[in-house]
């Protein structure tokens, strides 16, 4: 990834637009949560787009890959908690669709980096 800034890669711009919105989101939530549900939610949607840049930042295909698949891992924790944050309803059914739809998106921006590295790496 020599040349190019974690910055350009959509997979972290659309991160950063869902940890965003999840800011938004849970600034609605009980205060009772503050230390529990949001808390955790946040934190699970920053580690999202984190993990990309750190792994961009790696010198080895190979670390990337592995921060891209922690990446990965947050965005599924982070989708699970806003199902949760749904249930209890601290979130609409329409702004949990949304949410869900943005870390679809997601997900499959950081599934299509991570097949593209690992294509790249494959063909030296």
């Amino acid at each position: 990834m020599a040349g190019r800034n974690y910055t350009d890669l959509i997979a972290w711009q659309k991160s950063m637009d869902l940890a965003q919105e999840l800011y938004r989101a849970t600034a609605r939530f009980p205060k009772e949560e503050m230390y529990g549900l949001t808390s955790q939610l946040r934190r699970a949607a920053v580690s999202v787009p984190s993990n990309i840049a750190e792994g961009q930042g790696r010198r080895t295909t190979g670390a990337f890959l592995q921060h891209l698949s922690i990446a990965h891992g947050s965005l599924r924790e982070t989708e699970t908690q806003m199902l949760l944050a749904a249930r209890l309803g601290y979130l609409s059914d329409k702004a949990a669709a949304s949410l869900m739809k943005q870390a679809g998106e997601v997900g499959r921006l950081i599934t299509g980096l991570a097949n593209s590295l690992s294509r790249s790496s494959a063909e030296l």
